[in-house]
């Protein structure tokens, strides 16, 4: 069915006007609201009493919240309240974000209007939208909502604020607060929603380990180094692994105390790896089993640094490319594969030579598949210890290596290791 005859159908139902309800029906399900659930909530709104008896939605824990459910009301603790500016319907539109308890459990939600929410308040927010998002419930606080702040404060088992370490953040998290090292930041013209738009760019560290970061209104105190205290940021996937945003509505402000970033990382099986589903930092040990196509010797784009096949580009079409190197190369540990990925500094160390080198060689044999050969013969069927960031897609997972090293660990040791995890 048509989302006009959703509308058509819900305004008859409801008496009222059709382009009213279409409006609304429209801007809900842009929001990646279900249909189902759209007309659910512009039942509610319009005084229809299909929607679950008219009265108010009886009080629930929040750990028996059902993504299925369409409204509840509950009591709780406001952990953290962000602010976030989202394009909604074409408008820029302010909401806020956070996280709500109560001695039960924990629970996203987003307030469409502005309640005035801050960490550490006790609400009751009646007739709250429930939706799915990510396979959690979430809760949506909008227009139809009754919210009141509670005078007696609820003992809840979770501390209030959005503190956090690098290494505990995921994807989707929201009013976070972290205290960091910018190791890495550039400044870079992007086509942002509104046309050209410069942002920064880089790495974060901390005591737990580094994680990409992009600062939309760039921040003087992040552009200039440094430890820095960032309050009200949003943790997105990009290329597969968590990336802090740092928007307008976030706060910097220079630390005067140094972070020691830790050197360390997660050594992980392959198999472990993968099923988190993306890692910025973290090491593997395998044996290399293959070299792919696509190796050694190849050609980029000089408009977006894509590799390119004969001469073409995806998305700048005929070109001429720029002379690189790269290296694509199978790694099991027996739990698991990964595609490693190896940049131009690391392939010339893995081939020998430089990139003039390979092109000389090229030449000489009128043929650049000789560049990977070279490799293979190299490195194919040993050990290495590989670091650098894990991601994982529909086609499968790509470690883009920042150290590859030969393995030095004790083979008999590690198989050894290996059978006690399989017996156990």
């Amino acid at each position: 069915m048509e989302l006009d005859d959703h509308a058509e159908d819900l305004a008859s139902d409801l008496g009222v006007d059709k382009e009213e309800v279409k409006d609304d029906l429209q801007n809900l399900v842009e929001y990646s609201v279900p249909v189902d659930e759209a007309k659910q909530s512009l039942r509610r709104k319009y005084g229809d009493g299909q929607s679950g008896g008219g009265g108010t939605p009886s009080a629930k824990d929040i750990a028996d919240i059902d993504p299925d459910e369409s409204n509840v009301t509950v009591t709780g603790v406001v952990l953290t309240a962000g602010e976030r500016s989202i394009r909604y319907q074409g408008d820029d539109h302010v909401i806020v974000e956070g996280r709500l308890a109560d001695e039960s459990g924990v629970i996203d939600y987003t307030a469409w209007e502005d309640f005035g929410l801050e960490p550490g308040e006790t609400i009751t927010a009646g007739n709250a939208g429930v939706r799915e998002w990510d396979g959690e419930p979430e809760l949506n606080l909008g227009e139809s909502t009754s919210l009141s702040f509670d005078a007696e404060s609820l003992d809840v088992p979770y501390e209030v604020g959005g503190d956090a370490q690098l290494a505990d953040l995921r994807t989707g998290d929201r009013a976070v607060s972290i205290e960091v090292d910018v190791l890495e930041c550039e400044r870079r013209t992007i086509d942002g929603r509104d046309g050209e738009t410069e942002i920064l760019s880089g790495v974060f560290g901390d005591e737990s380990g580094r994680l990409p970061f992009t600062n939309w209104d760039p921040a003087p105190e992040i552009e200039d180094g440094g430890p820095v205290r960032i309050e009200n940021a949003y943790v997105q996937e990009f290329r597969g692994v968590p990336e802090v945003n740092v928007s307008e509505f976030s706060t910097v402000a220079a630390l005067d105390r140094e972070i020691d970033v830790g050197s360390d990382t997660q050594t992980m099986a392959v198999g472990e790896a993968v099923r988190t589903g993306g890692i910025y930092d973290v090491e593997v040990v395998g044996n290399l089993l293959a070299v792919r196509d696509g190796s050694g010797l190849i050609q980029r784009c000089p408009e977006c640094y894509r590799v390119i096949q004969k001469g073409q580009c995806r998305t700048h079409g005929d070109v001429d490319g720029i002379d690189d190197l790269r290296v694509k190369a199978i790694l099991d540990d027996g739990t698991g594969t990964v595609t490693v990925v190896l940049d131009d500094e690391l392939t010339e160390r893995v081939y020998g030579g430089t990139l003039e080198d390979a092109l000389e060689q090229a030449r000489e044999a009128m043929d650049q598949a000789v560049v990977a050969d070279r490799i293979r013969e190299r490195i194919v069927g040993r050990e290495y210890r590989v670091r650098g960031h894990l991601s994982v897609d529909e086609y499968g997972a790509n470690l883009d290596a920042e150290t590859f090293e030969e393995s030095d660990d004790d083979p008999a040791a590690r198989a050894t290791a290996f059978l006690e995890v399989v017996d156990a």
